[in-house]
């Protein structure tokens, strides 16, 4: 199987479904002439034209509204914010307009729209380009919410997505985007609300999503050579949620960590953890152990960004706690 980046296969989506599906088309800022901030889209405008790749004015509430008004004449728009921190400036039209929509009008209407949202630290891009606000998303009824850590995830959501006749806010972590993977070139869908066990184990169960399920491969071969044995479960879809590949993970291990990059207090882990202890709580043979990044802002220094979030040492520490 080939192997390509996880910008390439978000890129690769987008290209296959607008070829597959005239009403596909993309907007955000710079996603035309340049090529958007990540270069993601070079080349779209010349192929597709100005009608289909449309270079919008820094106004996310502007453009993100045109969006949704597109979506319910029927097309099914792909925006790009440029980073995930300036979604609050179009919350309104995505929380209030695009997720209430189609409850609101008894199912007549419906918003297939697809708001991908660069995220996360460790670029040194400092506090208002790095955050994760995954949590905020996942409150919000009517919105699906998927985050992929691989290539190959990375391009069967997005299609899955653009296909979905909900809005899906699509997060992607900045970082991930040179990492490489396996991808098909044939044609292939990962459907939303479906986890994967992207290593199997029998000591204790390591929940992530985004980047951090990277590091927690790490830190389970690590465990590995200290002989245990970590499930790593890469939920890929937090909204919605496929508790039972969970559930099922949990009864065979008995121990769970919970790992996510954005602040711990108020976070989605919270949440995951919050239903392992309401529903399998007779299974644990331990509380559920979060790990998650620090309660504060995300610093320009190298050095204390790096230590405000999880890498593969704390994530090791906090599975020793649990088994141990």
């Amino acid at each position: 199987m080939r192997t390509i980046n996880y910008g390439k296969a978000i890129s690769e989506a987008m290209h296959e479904e607008m070829l597959r599906d005239e009403s596909v088309f993309i907007l955000g800022e710079d996603m035309g002439v340049m090529g958007s901030v990540f270069g993601l889209t070079r080349g779209f405008m010349a192929e597709f034209g100005a009608d289909r790749v449309i270079d919008t004015p820094i106004s996310e509430n502007g453009f993100v509204g045109m969006a949704v008004g597109a979506a319910i004449r029927g097309l099914r728009p792909v925006v790009e914010l440029m980073y995930v921190d300036f979604a609050p400036l179009a919350l309104d039209q995505i929380a209030n307009q695009a997720a209430k929509m189609r409850y609101m009008t008894g199912g007549k209407v419906k918003v297939p729209l697809v708001v991908r949202a660069p995220g996360g630290a460790g670029r040194r891009n400092a506090a208002q380009h790095s955050q994760s606000l995954d949590a905020l998303f996942t409150h919000i009824p009517g919105l699906k919410v998927v985050a992929p850590a691989t290539p190959f995830d990375a391009k069967g959501l997005l299609k899955s997505a653009i296909r979905d006749d909900d809005p899906v806010v699509f997060l992607e972590h900045k970082f991930c985007y040179a990492m490489q993977g396996e991808v098909p070139e044939e044609e292939y869908v990962v459907p939303l609300g479906k986890a994967d066990i992207k290593r199997p184990g029998r000591d204790v169960t390591i929940v992530a999503w985004s980047r951090q399920v990277i590091f927690a491969l790490e830190a389970a071969k690590t465990l590995a050579a200290e002989g245990i044995e970590a499930e790593v479960v890469d939920i890929r879809s937090l909204v919605p949620l496929d508790f039972e590949t969970i559930s099922a993970s949990v009864r065979k291990t008995h121990k769970v960590v919970v790992v996510h990059e954005a602040i711990k207090r108020g976070g989605y882990g919270a949440e995951i953890a919050a239903q392992i202890m309401e529903e399998l709580f007779d299974w644990l043979d331990a509380p559920v152990k979060r790990v998650a990044g620090l309660n504060v802002v995300i610093p320009f220094s190298p050095a204390l960004e790096d230590a405000v979030f999880p890498h593969v040492p704390e994530i090791v520490a906090g599975v020793k706690e649990v088994v141990r």
